[in-house]
């Protein structure tokens, strides 16, 4: 099979399959008319799966002898965003795939087809991976702590992403790096406890607010004067609650936030210091500090090895001229990471930008979206990576 052909083939049922998914986007892990979606299309292509982590779907294709697993990722999940693309398939239920899972699914399904009709061609097995609740709700744990690495065990995976994440690309080229190519976000929320005072008497109380904004502050020199310059972190405070009325002093202020490494070892140390900062900093206020942590993803590091055969596989597709080398991490996240965790693997991303189509808007606006033109890529690579990894 010319694979190039095959895809190019099955990019107008990607781009309608993409188009009913942009319509319906849900969130979290409750993603009901989306899973019912997938199950119907890999029922009309014959191909066996089972449910996982709610809402996520396991498909498995099993080649003509025994051989290796190889797992193929797509996210389904969509954010409670109002879409304003003006799009003729707009979602009109108050959400939006504004990070590009629907073409991610899209992408999965053509890949699905392309490989099942060349199972007998394969030493091994594919496991398809529909997976909910990646923005944000850890669903790719849930995913595994349900089996889907299991039965039969994976030896290595690979997922993509779309979207204009590495400025550096055109559309439809791919980029790809070894090791660290997304970072790790760790969330924590600070609590406050003051004693409340009217504003008139504030020797008589101790104010939360000033004792916070004292941390929110100071927690910018741990980036700014304490990490390595050539270790990328950022720290972000997103939320922060406090206050009665404009006259009294309050008793609690609580603001919460996440910061961004590559290196787990600068992780250990923002999370030493975060909570030495907000404790000291309170106890020299006669305030007290609560501090949690609240998890999050690890840094998403691909395998050399499988890198390297990836870029072969993509190479044969869109030519090497198209792999560009990601040199500088993006300190975006992805719970991709979560399985590369667990076994080797690699994620990559697909431009889908284009200046010249006014498709520019970044991931998570309301205006984001993508280059169809672009769609046959990820099923053509991921089914030529299938078939040299299997064959």
């Amino acid at each position: 099979m010319d694979i190039n052909k095959a895809a190019q083939e099955l990019h107008r049922d990607i781009i309608r399959w993409r188009r009913d998914l942009h319509q319906i986007p849900e969130i979290g892990m409750d993603l009901e008319q989306t899973s019912a979606y997938v199950r119907a299309k890999l029922d009309e292509l014959g191909i066996p799966y089972h449910p996982a982590a709610k809402s996520g779907v396991v498909g498995l294709i099993k080649g003509d002898g025994s051989g290796p697993t190889l797992a193929l990722r797509a996210d389904m999940d969509g954010l409670p965003l109002k879409e304003e693309t003006g799009l003729p398939f707009a979602s009109t239920n108050g959400n939006m795939h504004a990070c590009g899972h629907d073409a991610h699914t899209a992408m999965l399904l053509g890949a699905a087809k392309m490989i099942f009709s060349l199972r007998s061609q394969l030493k091994g097995n594919v496991k398809l991976l529909f997976q909910p609740g990646e923005e944000g709700y850890f669903g790719a744990s849930k995913m595994i702590e349900d089996g889907c690495l299991d039965n039969p065990e994976v030896d290595a995976i690979a997922g993509l992403h779309v979207g204009q994440i590495f400025p550096e690309l055109k559309t439809g080229q791919i980029g790809v790096c070894e090791g660290p190519i997304l970072a790790a976000a760790t969330k924590f929320e600070v609590t406050v406890e003051g004693a409340s005072t009217h504003g008139a008497l504030p020797h008589l109380g101790v104010d939360a607010i000033t004792v916070a904004s004292e941390m929110i502050l100071s927690l910018q020199k741990i980036i700014s004067r304490e990490m390595n310059p050539l270790h990328p972190a950022v720290l972000t405070i997103g939320k922060i609650k406090g206050g009665e009325a404009h006259n009294i002093i309050t008793s609690g202020v609580t603001f919460s936030g996440d910061f961004r490494t590559l290196y787990e070892s600068d992780r250990q140390f923002i999370t030493g210091r975060l909570n030495e900062l907000c404790t000291d900093t309170a106890k020299a206020n006669r305030a007290r500090a609560q501090v949690k942590m609240l998890g999050g993803y690890p840094p998403t590091v691909n395998d050399s090895g499988f890198t390297a055969r990836l870029i072969d596989s993509a190479s044969e597709v869109i030519g090497p001229e198209n792999i560009i080398e990601i040199k500088k991490p993006n300190m975006g996240t992805e719970d991709m990471s979560i399985y590369l965790e667990k076994v080797p693997g690699v994620f990559f991303v697909i431009f889908t930008g284009n200046e010249d189509k006014n498709i520019t808007y970044p991931h998570h606006n309301s205006r984001f979206d993508i280059d169809e033109d672009t769609l046959w890529i990820g099923p053509a690579v991921f089914t030529r990576l299938a078939l040299d990894y299997l064959g």
